[in-house]
């Protein structure tokens, strides 16, 4: 899956990952491989990226949105702590 996180100043992240967790507005949600089409709010809260089994990367949002769309996930956050 290929993520991209953009705030309004620049692009924070931008690579293949194989599971996202973000920091949705009723709850954190994890984005697979092959995840069924979303849009969702997303609050203050911790995005963790994991490349593979060792590899993870952990940003901390300030609110935002997300979409995820035939393995592409964009989180579109209103700035990084």
């Amino acid at each position: 899956m290929n993520l991209e996180i953009l705030t309004p100043d620049k692009k924070v992240f931008e690579g293949e990952v194989t599971a996202v967790t973000v920091p949705g507005t009723l709850g954190s949600f994890q984005i697979l491989k092959d995840h069924a089409p979303i849009i969702s709010t997303l609050e203050d809260g911790e995005v963790i990226i994991k490349a593979n089994k060792a590899d993870e990367q952990r940003f901390f949002i300030k609110g935002g949105v997300v979409e995820a769309i035939h393995n592409k996930i964009v989180v579109l956050a209103e700035g990084i702590a």
